[in-house]
C-alpha cells in the first residue's frame, strides 16, 4: 500500500488565485482513477525553499490518494499534466509506503 501526496498551489507565479475548476477537474481525475481522496484545503500549508535571487514561497493543498500498487510512469505522467494545468514548473507529487494498523 502507498499513499501518494499532491501538493498543488493556490496561486500562480503572479499570485492570482488559480481557477478552482483545475482543482475540481484533478480530484475527480483522482476520484474516478482511486476511488477517493483526501483533500487538505481548509488550512493551506505553507512552502518556502531558497531560489536563484531570493526565497520562493506558496500556499498549497494537499491532495491524498492510497494505492495497493504504485505505478510511477502514470504518476509521472500525470504530475506533468498538473504542471501544464496549474503553469507550474515543477509540482511535488511523492509516495510513501503505508501499512494500515
Amino acid at each position: 500500500m502507498h499513499l501518494v501526496q499532491l501538493l498543488l498551489p493556490i496561486y500562480d507565479n503572479e499570485g492570482t488565485p488559480l481557477p478552482r475548476a483545475s482543482f475540481a477537474q484533478t480530484r475527480g481525475e483522482l476520484i474516478e482513477r482511486f476511488g477517493g481522496l483526501t483533500a487538505y484545503t481548509r488550512a493551506p500549508a505553507s512552502g518556502v525553499w531558497e531560489a536563484e535571487g531570493g526565497r520562493g514561497r506558496d500556499d498549497l493543498v494537499v491532495y491524498e490518494v492510497m494505492v495497493e500498487t504504485l505505478d510511477p510512469e502514470w504518476w509521472v505522467d500525470f504530475r506533468r499534466t498538473l504542471e501544464d494545468r496549474f503553469g507550474q514548473e515543477r509540482l511535488v507529487v511523492r509516495a510513501h509506503e503505508a501499512r494500515l494498523l
